[in-house]
């Protein structure tokens, strides 16, 4: 292949959606040698650029992401300008005539939004009376979210040529697949913020009116020991109340745990014994917030609470590798493992301290093999234990 040879722009760019579709990466072998033929050049150029739109779509279809990822899709297609609507009307122009065409573009795409098919228009149809100006046709081509057209994407250029057509309904969507990911993770949110809602409706009041009436057992035989505790209930309600992120530190989680078995013990005293295992290097991990609190009060409460004597609960959390693994352990009554399975399925709401919510966080964050696992048996006490990334994208404390 000569270095005159030409490539069509639109067989490269809907050979480079492909390719970027089925995750296939064309590199050259060696840097000194660089590429081996000009389509390899050409495709990682289109997969780089594409890649630097993707990162502006993850917010979703919104005047700044359109009009930060306009400038890219434009380098990709080629063409003179390029429109972004949404279905009540344009979201950015990038390149040349958006004074006098973009007040049109909306309008440009109404054929494409109502059908959900592209929509090739003509000089007829894309008029300007600037001789200078290089708009005389376009192609529009549906934006799809969730199963439904929420906006539309327009190529402008001197004429409405078949490669454009192809290359600007490839990238529609390319596009699209990308809107979809971004709502997919607004959806995962929505769904983790329900999730901490319903899980702080489900703060026992029992644990509120024991702590207090443990806090006013003190009031008048050690004040000091009262007000100690009193403090210690009022950090733990700001904790498990926050309007903070969705992700803590191990770290912070540790500390509410204390908090918890602080005021705990002060109403059991020394029925309740309380081991920690902690492993420091893994106290940075980063956790879904309020992921080891329930499960520590669910030992307490279900566990020991019904249990005669002494009862031990145990919270270990090891470096495993890349992995941290936490560990809650009660030497309590137990539950047949029917139970719990129905709890973990949502069968049944018998946790009224949110088992069942907490494996469902997190199962939504890292994937179904991350879920709680847990071991018990009428009698024999009970044990619940997750493991979590180190590192997971869009994990982050707050």
């Amino acid at each position: 292949m000569t270095a005159s040879f030409h490539v069509p722009t639109a067989i490269v760019v809907a050979g480079a959606m492909l390719l970027l579709g089925l995750g296939i990466w064309v590199a050259g072998r060696g840097r000194r040698r660089g590429f081996l033929s000009t389509v390899d050049r050409v495709t990682y150029s289109t997969l780089h650029t594409a890649s630097l739109a993707s990162r502006h779509l993850a917010d979703g279809l919104t005047p700044d992401a359109a009009d930060r990822a306009g400038r890219h899709l434009l380098t990709i297609l080629g063409a003179s300008s390029v429109a972004i609507c949404d279905t009540s009307g344009l979201l950015s122009w990038t390149g040349p005539g958006g004074d006098h065409h973009g007040k049109d573009a909306h309008d440009h795409a109404s054929a494409t939004r109502t059908s959900g098919a592209p929509t090739v228009l003509g000089s007829d149809v894309v008029t300007c009376s600037d001789p200078d100006c290089p708009i005389r046709a376009a192609v529009t081509a549906p934006l799809v979210a969730d199963e439904r057209v929420v906006g539309t994407l327009t190529a402008y250029a001197p004429a409405a040529s078949a490669g454009l057509a192809r290359a600007t309904g490839e990238l529609a969507r390319w596009v699209s697949a990308e809107l979809d990911v971004a709502e997919l993770g607004r959806a995962r949110t929505r769904a983790m913020e329900a999730e901490l809602r319903a899980l702080r409706a489900q703060i026992s009041p029992h644990f509120i009116y024991n702590s207090l009436g443990a806090i006013a057992s003190f009031v008048r035989t050690d004040p000091p020991r009262a007000r100690e505790l009193l403090l210690e209930f009022a950090d733990f309600t700001r904790y498990a109340l926050r309007q903070g992120g969705p992700f803590t530190t191990l770290a912070e989680e540790l500390r509410n745990v204390e908090r918890y078995l602080v005021l705990e013990q002060a109403r059991f005293g020394d029925r309740l014994q309380v081991s920690l295992l902690i492993a420091p290097e893994v106290l940075p991990v980063r956790i879904p917030y309020l992921a080891v609190q329930p499960l520590v009060e669910n030992a307490v409460r279900h566990g020991l609470a019904a249990k005669e004597g002494v009862g031990h609960v145990t919270i270990t959390a090891s470096d495993q590798g890349s992995e941290a693994e936490i560990t809650v352990d009660d030497d309590g009554v137990g539950t047949s493992p029917e139970a719990v399975q129905q709890v973990l399925d949502g069968v049944s709401r018998a946790d009224s301290v949110g088992l069942g919510n907490v494996d469902a966080r997190l199962r939504q964050v890292y994937g179904d093999e991350f879920g709680l696992v847990v071991e018990t048996a009428v009698g024999a006490g009970t044990k619940v234990s997750f493991r979590v990334p180190k590192y997971a994208p869009g994990v982050h404390a707050e």
